[in-house]
C-alpha cells in the first residue's frame, strides 16, 4: 500500500483528547451510518490503527471522520474512530467535534446553533452556543439510554466479589458502585483502575454471554467500558466516575455515553429525577451537565433521552502520514 496522507485537528473534551480526520477519510459503501461503520472496520480499520495507535496517537487517543448526511433533515453524518475500535456513539467524541467543525467552518448547520447528527448508534440532536467565533459549550441529546441489567455479581481477582448494574448510552458500560469490597474511585490510583478494569471486562462478557445487546441494532453488543464511582472532588458535583475503555485507558472527560448510561441508571432505580441536574466529574475533575430530558422506550424497554452538556478546545493542527512503505510502525502498535 502507499503512503497516504491526513490531515487533522487536534482538540480536547474537558481533558480527553479528539482528533478530527480533516483530509483523507475514506469513502464508505452503506446507506446509513451503522452500515458504514461495518464497511469501515472490514475495509479501513488500518486508518484507525494508524491514527489511533502509538507512536501517531496513544492509549486515550480517540476521533472522528466527517460524511454526508443520509437524509435531507440532518446536518451530517460521523464515524467515531479510537484505540477501542469504532463505537457507535462517543459523547467526549462529539463534544470535541462539534467544537471543531463550527470553530473551523467545516460543516454550516441548517440552524444556527442546532445539529441534526447521524451516529451509528441513532440521530443526534446538538445545541451549541458560540460567542465571537469560539464555541462555549455543546449539548447533545443523545440516543435513548436505558438501564439493561441490574445486580449482578462478578469475582474481581483483586478485590472479591463485585455487584454491577448494566446501562447502555450508546454503549454499554457494566456500572460499579460503592460496596463492601470497593469503597469509591476516589480510593484508588488510575493505574489501579486500568490494572482491575482490563481483566473484568473479560470475565463479565465470558460470564454473561449475548446478555447485552442493542434491541434495534444486533452490531452493538457486550460490555465494552466499566465505569466506576465514587465521592466527587468538588461537594457540588453529583458524583464521579472513572471510565475504563480500550486496552489500557481511563477517559479524562466525565464520557458523555457513560454519563448516559449512569443517568439511565439512576432514573431505573428512582434515584434522579425528570430534568434534574447531574453534575458528573471525570476522574481529574472536569464536569459534564447530565440530564433525563424525557422518558421513553426502547423496543419495548423502559428507556430515557438523556443529554449532555460540556466543552471542548482546540489545540493543534496536523498533517500525519502513513506509509507501510517506509516505516515498520506506519499501522500503528500498542504496549500493553
Amino acid at each position: 500500500m502507499s503512503k497516504s496522507t491526513f490531515v487533522c485537528i487536534d482538540a480536547h473534551t474537558c481533558g480527553n483528547p479528539v482528533r478530527l480526520i480533516k483530509e483523507g477519510g475514506p469513502e464508505l459503501l452503506g446507506n446509513t451510518m451503522s452500515e458504514k461503520r461495518q464497511y469501515f472496520l472490514e475495509h479501513y480499520d488500518w486508518i484507525r490503527k494508524g491514527l489511533m495507535f502509538e507512536p501517531r496517537g496513544h492509549d486515550m487517543m480517540s476521533g472522528s471522520i466527517l460524511y454526508p448526511p443520509h437524509h435531507s433533515d440532518n446536518d451530517f453524518a460521523i464515524l467515531f474512530i479510537e484505540t477501542s475500535g469504532c463505537l457507535p456513539m462517543c459523547g467526549h467524541g462529539t463534544i470535541g467535534t462539534i467544537t471543531i467543525a463550527i470553530e473551523e467552518g467545516l460543516i454550516i448547520p441548517k440552524i444556527p446553533g442546532k445539529i441534526r447528527m447521524e451516529t451509528p448508534a441513532g440521530l443526534v440532536e446538538i445545541d451549541y452556543q458560540q460567542t465571537k467565533g469560539k464555541v462555549d459549550w455543546v449539548k447533545l441529546t443523545n440516543v435513548k439510554s436505558y438501564l439493561a441489567a441490574e445486580g449482578l455479581t462478578i469475582e474481581c481477582p483483586q478485590l472479591g466479589v463485585l455487584t454491577f448494574d448494566v446501562a447502555y448510552g450508546g454503549n454499554f458500560y457494566a456500572i460499579i458502585d460503592p460496596q463492601e469490597n470497593f469503597s469509591g474511585v476516589h480510593q484508588f490510583s488510575a493505574g489501579q483502575i486500568i490494572q482491575y478494569s482490563q481483566t473484568l471486562r473479560t470475565l463479565i462478557n465470558t460470564r454473561y454471554p449475548n446478555a447485552f445487546v442493542h434491541p434495534e441494532n444486533e452490531t452493538i453488543r457486550d460490555v465494552s467500558h466499566i465505569l466506576w464511582t465514587g465521592s466527587p472532588i468538588d461537594e457540588t458535583s453529583s458524583g464521579r466516575n472513572a471510565v475504563f475503555y480500550g486496552d489500557k485507558a481511563i477517559d479524562r472527560s466525565p464520557c458523555g455515553t457513560g454519563t448516559s448510561a449512569r443517568l439511565a441508571q439512576l432514573y431505573a432505580k428512582g434515584k434522579l429525577k425528570l430534568d434534574e441536574p447531574f453534575i458528573h466529574e471525570s476522574f481529574i475533575g472536569s464536569k459534564f451537565i447530565g440530564r433525563v430530558q424525557e422518558e421513553t422506550t426502547l423496543n419495548g424497554i423502559k428507556a430515557i433521552i438523556p443529554s449532555i452538556q460540556g466543552w471542548a478546545k482546540i489545540y493543534g493542527y496536523n498533517t500525519i502520514t502513513i506509509d507501510p512503505e517506509d516505516d515498520p510502525y506506519a499501522y500503528g502498535f500498542q504496549v500493553i
